[in-house]
């Protein structure tokens, strides 16, 4: 039998990447332009990156990179609330791995927590009702954030505090939905874009019936895949061949996992404690309608943003001089345009949330572009 190790190394098989490239390159014979294909997650910009597919395929495609890293679209407003909630005395602060690095206006959690606020990172929601048990004079904070992958466990989260009778423990909501900013993006007039890889692991949850307005009303052939190069150069030999017959329509690479439904079970899971936002401000786009979740009235006492509602910052806020941030997460530029990137701005000195986490584009090109 297969280890998962073994299967994932076929996916990556130097010799079936090579021989996929050469089918997308002889079957893209006689194209009179480029295919602008937009990967909407960062998953998928570290994997082009890392296995040279931009470069394999450069004559047929040309990659823009969409609004996929739920750490780089966090706005710095949003930023300011956490750091807003870590100062509050009797407070621990959890979120997930890269976000307390993200820089603000008012610096980061991790200057926050250098200076002496109570700011964790965790593996998973569940690793929060240790917290809470070990702590039961303190107030944890959950700084919750993702799109609609990691939703059901914070939806998993709330049903054992309730279950459970846990009394310490809130959540400040920041999960984020992917086809809206998908929707935006094709509303700049400089991000012109031809078709879309959609995220598998989104879609494992939502199952792929979400994207079905792309081909349908923009007319952008548009594929689920996978992450592993053998996936993504078979979703782009999907999206060349609609190209070629003049046809968009919506597809499915990674159907060993993904669904047309998804999964039912954690969509009433979600749906049973959240609801959209009329709005939500994303880095780099600005305000998108019902295109992020809060908790539903019914659960305002868990809810941070209403027990908390006085603390929290409400301007806006503009980014770093000289960061492009806002314009590569809406594709409306790359990384290397950029003064600051791999100069100023590194993985270890940040100025951009791009740079930051292990999804971010800036941070793909850094790490796969020659300069470390």
């Amino acid at each position: 039998m297969l280890s998962l190790n073994d299967l994932y190394q076929g996916f990556r098989d130097p010799k079936s990447i090579l021989a996929l490239s050469e089918k997308i390159k002889e079957e893209a014979k006689g194209l009179d332009k480029k295919i602008r294909v937009m990967e909407v997650c960062g998953g998928h910009t570290h994997s082009i990156m890392k296995y040279g597919i931009n470069q394999l395929v450069s004559d047929v495609f040309e990659f823009i990179h969409g609004p996929g890293c739920p750490v780089c679209v966090m706005s710095k407003s949003r930023i300011n609330h956490a750091i807003a909630l870590a100062k509050q005395k009797n407070v621990i602060l959890a979120t997930l791995g890269d976000m307390i690095r993200v820089p603000s206006s008012n610096g980061s959690l991790a200057q926050e927590r250098a200076n002496g606020a109570d700011v964790r990172f965790v593996y998973s929601p569940l690793d929060l009702l240790k917290i809470a048990k070990e702590n039961p004079n303190k107030t944890i904070i959950y700084f919750a954030i993702g799109f609609e992958t990691t939703t059901p466990m914070t939806s998993a989260l709330l049903e054992r505090v309730q279950s459970e009778g846990i009394k310490n423990i809130l959540f400040h909501i920041n999960h984020v939905l992917v086809p809206p900013p998908m929707r935006a993006v094709l509303n700049i007039p400089e991000v012109q874009i031809d078709s879309f890889i959609a995220p598998s692991h989104v879609s494992v949850i939502t199952g792929s019936k979400i994207y079905e307005e792309f081909p349908r009303d923009f007319g952008k052939p548009t594929v689920v895949s996978g992450f592993e190069p053998v996936d993504i150069l078979q979703g782009l030999s999907m999206i060349l061949s609609q190209v070629k017959n003049g046809e968009a329509k919506l597809e499915n690479q990674y159907t060993r996992s993904v669904t047309f439904e998804g999964n039912l079970l954690a969509q009433e899971k979600v749906n049973h404690y959240f609801q959209p936002r009329e709005s939500f401000e994303w880095r780099g786009i600005g305000e998108i309608p019902h295109s992020a979740l809060r908790l539903k009235d019914e659960f305002r006492e868990f809810d941070a943003e209403v027990v908390y509602a006085e603390i929290l910052p409400t301007q806006k806020v503009e980014e770093p001089k000289g960061c492009i941030c806002p314009k590569i997460i809406c594709g409306s530029a790359k990384p290397t345009e950029c003064k600051l990137f791999g100069k100023a701005c590194t993985p270890t000195s940040p100025i951009g949330s791009c740079m930051v986490s292990g999804e971010g584009v800036c941070n793909a090109y850094f790490r796969y572009g020659n300069l470390l």
